[in-house]
């Protein structure tokens, strides 16, 4: 019995060690679990504290990279860069500071509302296509009602900007690039090749608008720096268009390199235009935009793109075709600083008309010495024909002298 006694208390010990041995254990794990919740409690307080400190500023942060994008800003700037270059060829001898900071805001607001209309329009299409993708709108970072109300309000609000501090030519112009781009441009390129065309005036109008803010008006000689845009626009558009195809194709764009398997009219279009920028700089020296040397580094300059073009012409590969987009990257930037730096004031321009026209009275006077001289050698046969008694009949018309060869003859009295 004593032993059944021993087995019955060694089992009882047993038990209550495993029973004390699990309670620890069980205090300890839920010790353990009420420390892992409060600790876990107080650390989701801590984050949520910090979110809530940091939360106005990660907003404005993802917004304002949402509106940066929606602006395509760099294409933007771009823009401002051409508007402030025609601004200051069309200002005298002092620019007007305010003015050129009024008038780029204008057109930097003005032409962020136009690439964010243009997204909106494209969020299928961008989304398709490897380099659009990631925009704000295909990615979903932000609503298309908070993009439309971005862009109608920077638009609305950079127009009549330029109105107010500027002039309504320039607020008009301003506002008919913006519809022509998004409402025309847009959709064209779904639609016709032409669209390269249509937004190569698109691209020409902001240093226009640039000039008529300063001057006021249209001119010939303001349509210098339009006329570089537009021709220059091609052969850089070219070279993207060629290089960036297949990506087209897959966004639905009609482009012309779409159409031209081989690359040759493509690389033809953007050869021609670059040719026609050739004249540019002489066009500026003789309308009294600019001196003399920037015809002469204006020619250069076309000279090089047209290389490179000609050059993408004749081996139509990738290679080439990227060689001509970073010279035509080159050219705009090489052309305004050459405008800017030997654009003529108005003291300059009025010294040049001066000496334009003493060149011109030089030349008729040289001109009038012979006819003096055909007077004096008349008068001398008159007089010799008199002396020796010949009757001389004085003509009664002159009309056969030049510059009217056409009318009769002269006829003589009796």
């Amino acid at each position: 019995m004593w032993r059944n006694v021993v087995v019955r208390r060694l089992i009882s010990y047993s038990q209550s060690n495993r029973s004390q041995h699990s309670s620890i254990e069980l205090g300890f794990l839920v010790n353990t679990k009420c420390h892992g919740v409060r600790s876990s409690s107080s650390a989701s307080a801590s984050d949520s504290a910090t979110g809530a400190a940091a939360d106005p500023l990660s907003l404005i942060r993802h917004y304002g990279r949402c509106y940066w994008e929606l602006s395509k800003a760099r294409l933007s700037m771009l823009v401002v860069a051409t508007s402030g270059t025609g601004f200051a060829l069309g200002s005298g001898s002092t620019i007007d500071l305010a003015g050129l900071c009024w008038t780029c805001t204008g057109t930097m607001m003005v032409a962020a509302s136009a690439n964010s209309l243009n997204q909106l329009f494209e969020i299928s299409n961008d989304a398709k296509m490897k380099r659009t993708m990631r925009r704000p709108l295909p990615s979903g970072r932000i609503s298309v009602p908070h993009a439309v109300t971005w862009a109608s309000s920077v638009g609305v609000a950079g127009t009549a900007l330029l109105a107010w501090k500027a002039n309504m030519l320039t607020a008009g112009l301003a506002a008919s690039n913006l519809i022509l781009y998004a409402f025309v441009y847009t959709p064209l390129k779904q639609i016709h090749p032409v669209n390269t065309w249509v937004g190569a005036i698109v691209g020409a109008i902001p240093p226009l608008l640039g000039w008529t803010a300063a001057v006021g008006h249209v001119s010939l000689n303001g349509m210098i720096l339009p006329a570089a845009l537009y021709f220059w626009q091609i052969p850089h558009f070219m070279a993207l268009a060629y290089l960036c195809r297949n990506d087209y194709a897959a966004g639905g764009y009609r482009m012309i390199s779409l159409a031209d398997a081989s690359g040759q009219r493509t690389a033809l279009v953007a050869l021609r235009n670059c040719l026609y920028l050739v004249p540019l700089g002489y066009l500026a020296y003789d309308w009294g935009v600019t001196s003399g040397w920037f015809c002469l580094e204006s020619s250069l300059i076309t000279l090089a793109i047209s290389a490179a073009a000609f050059s993408f012409y004749r081996d139509r590969t990738t290679q080439k075709a990227r060689k001509m987009f970073h010279a035509s990257l080159l050219y705009l930037p090489v052309f305004m600083s050459g405008l800017l730096f030997h654009r003529l004031t108005d003291n300059q321009q009025s010294l040049a008309e001066e000496d334009s026209e003493k060149i011109v009275e030089l030349s008729s006077s040289s001109e009038t010495v012979p006819v003096e001289s055909e007077d004096m050698n008349r008068k001398k046969k008159l007089s010799y024909y008199s002396s020796v008694g010949r009757q001389v009949r004085a003509p009664v018309a002159y009309a056969s002298v030049a510059p009217f060869p056409f009318l009769p003859a002269p006829s003589y009295a009796d």
